[in-house]
């Protein structure tokens, strides 16, 4: 039986992009969601409207490193949220084990695992370095965020997933179980961008042009 995992991730206090990942999300009836983290930060005057759809869609949420950062400052129902995420997530759907974590595996919400260059294209020396890096990291599956980078890649025996920034990539995934097959869906009737950085390394080209 195919169970249905929608992902998103690095929201970033911005409150549309992440309603139409939701609305992508119900036309494709998911079973479940489940975000990478940085649910706050660049913003937050619409902050409390994003948890409140978070909250209302049932969506698992891991703590990012603004959203560590925002407990410090928001109160009340708001603090109590940030203050409920945890660093990582753990999974089993049928036999398939998944980890969710917003930067580094097991339970860093910094860092980040970064496998692509400015243009979108896999670096190879980093996939040799990940996959040497995650060797003996007993998952089938280990979802991530935080590095503004959208792809699904085999490292080793595992797959690694980054749904991008529905704010700055324009991007949220589907995961099909048990298959592991990753559908990228567009957030904002834009193409997902696989490169988002801060200053001149901005990478705006969408994917299906690559």
């Amino acid at each position: 039986m195919t169970h249905r995992i929608g992902l998103l991730g690095d929201i970033h206090s911005s409150l549309a992009p992440l309603h139409d990942a939701l609305a992508r999300f119900r036309a494709e009836a998911v079973d479940c969601i489940v975000c990478t983290g940085d649910i706050a930060g660049y913003g937050g005057n619409e902050l409390e409207q994003v948890v409140h759809l978070l909250r209302d869609a049932g969506c698992k949420a891991v703590a990012g490193n603004h959203d560590l950062a925002a407990r410090k400052r928001v109160k009340g129902r708001l603090r109590e949220f940030f203050m409920s995420l945890p660093r990582a997530i753990d999974l089993e759907i049928g036999n398939t084990r998944i980890h969710v974590v917003h930067g580094e595996p097991p339970a860093k919400p910094w860092g980040g695992i970064r496998l692509l260059d400015q243009r979108g294209a896999l670096i190879q020396t980093r996939v040799q370095e990940w996959t040497r890096r995650l060797e003996g990291f007993d998952y089938d599956i280990l979802v991530t965020g935080h590095t503004h980078q959208c792809f699904s890649e085999r490292l080793g025996g595992m797959l690694v997933i980054n749904p991008g920034s529905t704010l700055f990539n324009h991007s949220c995934m589907i995961l099909d179980l048990p298959q592991q097959q990753v559908k990228l869906l567009g957030v904002g009737g834009r193409q997902p961008v696989p490169v988002w950085h801060w200053g001149g390394a901005r990478q705006r080209r969408p994917l299906n042009e690559q």
